[in-house]
């Protein structure tokens, strides 16, 4: 069972009921933010995956994928839609003063498959969605629609074999791809390395030999193809629209050495010239700023009221924030660290004033 004290942050106010029944109570906040309400601890039967989540506020956090059952990739994962979805028919069920028990019953199912649809890790039919708006006296056709809405979008999404899933080293990546593809903007603060798909590959070369966790070396070229891969985003009739704001330190740290650096600072530089890419630098000298606490993406969707998805990669495992409130958060924070920075023009002739000092 996994730790309480690695879990997300419930923002309810009130009382919420997780999955098990677990009565909630008062929780450390792994935001570092003080919070009333509940974290429940889940751990997925089967073999995909450990995760801690609150279906309240809809953070999740995912651990480290397990892979000996059932690949991560199939229809029996959780998604980021999925739990969304799953979230908003718990918070009606709860609202109705409804059991598991009693949903299951309306859907002649038994209550474990209610519990994986609380959870996003199944795909959900239309009818039995209706069957539990019906339950719950949900009757307005619009919220009805919502739902149906959500459950289709994510159906398809997960049809989507994407060339990600078939790269076992992107395995921890997989869900971040496949939003990231999706996606038709994302907002990027990062501290201590250039983003990924701003990476030369070289530099990405470097950050894999840097790291002494691999069985195998070799394998470092796929996760340099996979980047590369990836980055195709910035290009095209419908490019990916990427703001990233960057701390000062990412620049000046020698990955892979001056020249190796050097050219990926020139690189960025070339990157700028795209109207869909917009960086900016965040300097030494702007002293404290918002978003010392570390690096997220946040990620925008092209559908009708979708939410913005906030994504953290931890030490040991991913954070999801999925809540519209908790995103707009996180949102505040990155346009507050991009007031604090330098213009996109000036931001360009800072980065290649470094880059011919590490040419020299």
């Amino acid at each position: 069972m996994p730790d309480l004290s690695r879990a997300g942050r419930c923002t309810s106010a009130g009382r919420c009921r997780c999955v098990s029944g677990v009565v909630p109570k008062v929780v450390t906040c792994v935001l570092g933010l003080k919070s009333t309400g509940h974290i429940f601890p889940r751990r997925v039967t089967g073999d995909s995956l450990r995760s801690t989540s609150c279906h309240t506020c809809h953070v999740h956090r995912e651990g480290d994928v397990q892979t000996s059952g059932k690949r991560a990739t199939d229809n029996r994962v959780s998604t980021v839609l999925g739990r969304r979805l799953g979230g908003e028919l718990q918070r009606l069920r709860v609202a109705a003063a409804m059991t598991q028990r009693e949903a299951a019953a309306a859907l002649s199912a038994t209550q474990t498959k209610v519990v994986k649809m609380e959870s996003g890790w199944v795909p959900m039919r239309d009818p039995d969605i209706a069957a539990l708006c019906a339950l719950y006296g949900v009757d307005e056709p619009r919220a009805v629609a919502h739902l149906l809405e959500l459950a289709k979008t994510d159906r398809e999404r997960r049809k989507v074999k994407g060339w990600w899933n078939d790269t076992p080293t992107l395995a921890t990546q997989v869900e971040y791809i496949a939003m990231e593809d999706a996606a038709v903007r994302v907002r990027q603060w990062q501290m201590a390395i250039i983003p990924g798909l701003f990476q030369t590959a070289e530099y990405t070369r470097a950050m894999g030999v840097a790291d002494m966790s691999w069985d195998d070396i070799d394998r470092i070229e796929d996760v340099v193809a996979g980047r590369a891969r990836r980055q195709t985003r910035l290009y095209g009739d419908e490019p990916l629209r990427i703001h990233a704001v960057i701390w000062e330190a990412a620049f000046r740290q020698l990955m892979g050495g001056p020249r190796v650096m050097s050219r990926q600072l020139q690189h960025l530089c070339q990157l700028a010239d795209l109207p869909n890419v917009h960086i900016q630098v965040l300097p030494f000298w702007a002293g404290g700023h918002p978003c010392i606490g570390g690096p997220f993406n946040v990620l925008s969707f092209g559908e009708d009221e979708a939410v913005d998805v906030v994504h953290m990669d931890l030490p040991r495992s991913t954070m999801w924030v999925e809540d519209a409130g908790e995103s707009q958060v996180f949102v505040d924070l990155f346009n507050q660290a991009s007031r604090m920075s330098l213009a996109p023009h000036d931001s360009v002739q800072f980065i290649d004033s470094i880059a011919k000092e590490m040419s020299r």
